[in-house]
């Protein structure tokens, strides 16, 4: 079993506003002294583990993250017949477990990870608490879980700040998104019209507004220690591949959905290379230091990458035992054999 698995992507987004900063446009980066456009790791991140490709490949296997999950339990005990008053208080013991309350407050005060089998614990105690009509006991609220089933926790990892002891650390390692070549982030003016506005009275737009966008051709990066992901899963490896499997497809597939309704800016990787081995992992980021600049900017991008591969592995000997590249550009490789190298 090779030990870590990389994967290198190259994806080409038309003009679009995937991930927007805290003024609304689209988040950048400087690297090499031009500035980049970016996607974080954890908006990428976000959008595989919720997409709906990952969740019909994982189901049943996925945790939740909410500050929530008190109103749920709330939600169940009111439902048994419990008095409101009395159903909180417990709901509130409950959701404690998994992080420090808000004062009189069925939250906690940080998202907290919970697995599918800490869910059932919970939702089990609640209807016992129900059918009993009593406050839970100290000893049942023992609902944390070391083995862990949840693939996104076993490969994202968890931090509960209460309870270390049932820390996860992550398996997969995440770059932010970083454009190959230079951006100038551009503004998009544009105006809405009123449908019974006839006109006559008032020729104006009822709307105006700007957005930013950008187009550009991103470089990201993907690291999963395998050993560790099949530790984290209690040594079920059959699981473990069946997660890097579904990670891999949806890392080449499922598109951030900021601003979609807008710029439908939709795409599937174009080039993949993934590697298998013992070796300690590298970016290929320093490929892109200097941005490209070639009319063929796909193939340059790929040039780029795979003369990096040889410089690093001429440099400090082969930086993986096995690879495998998938190619749209030229029509190169499949998908099929892509996720039959990564999980195999």
């Amino acid at each position: 079993m090779s030990q870590f698995i990389q994967l290198h992507l190259l994806t080409s987004y038309a003009p679009s506003n995937l991930n927007r900063d805290d003024l609304g446009r689209p988040k950048t980066a400087k690297m090499g002294g031009f500035d980049r456009l970016r996607v974080s790791s954890q908006s990428l991140k976000r959008h595989w583990r919720t997409s709906d490709l990952f969740e019909q490949a994982m189901q049943g296997e996925l945790g939740i993250r909410t500050k929530r999950f008190g109103h749920q339990i709330f939600e169940a005990l009111t439902v048994g017949g419990v008095k409101e008053k009395d159903a909180k208080a417990w709901a509130i013991d409950i959701a404690n477990v998994f992080g420090k309350g808000k004062k009189d407050s069925l939250e906690i005060e940080q998202l907290a990870h919970i697995s599918p089998a800490e869910q059932d614990a919970a939702l089990s105690l609640a209807a016992v608490l129900a059918a009993e009509n009593r406050a839970p006991e100290k000893s049942e609220l023992d609902l944390l879980k070391t083995e862990q089933t949840a693939v996104d926790i076993a490969l994202f990892g968890r931090m509960l700040a209460s309870s270390p002891a049932f820390n996860v650390e992550a398996a997969c390692q995440v770059a932010h998104a970083i454009s190959v070549h230079s951006v100038v982030v551009e503004d998009d003016y544009f105006t809405a019209v009123d449908d019974l506005n006839s006109g006559k009275a008032d020729a104006g737009s009822a709307h105006i507004g700007e957005q930013g966008f950008a187009a550009a051709l991103f470089y990201s990066y993907i690291c999963i220690n395998k050993t560790l992901l099949v530790e984290n899963l209690g040594g079920d490896e059959a699981l473990a591949n069946r997660a890097i499997r579904a990670l891999t497809e949806s890392a080449v597939k499922v598109s951030p959905t900021g601003k979609q309704n807008s710029f439908a800016s939709r795409a599937y990787a174009s080039f993949v290379l993934a590697e298998k081995g013992e070796q300690q992992p590298r970016q290929l980021s320093v490929a892109f230091l200097k941005p490209v600049q070639d009319d063929d900017q796909g193939e340059a991008s790929v040039k780029a990458l795979q003369d990096q591969v040889k410089k690093f592995d001429d440099v400090y000997d082969p930086c993986a035992d096995a690879r495998y590249s998938l190619n749209a550009f030229t029509g190169e490789g499949s998908l099929v054999e892509l996720l039959s190298f990564v999980a195999e």
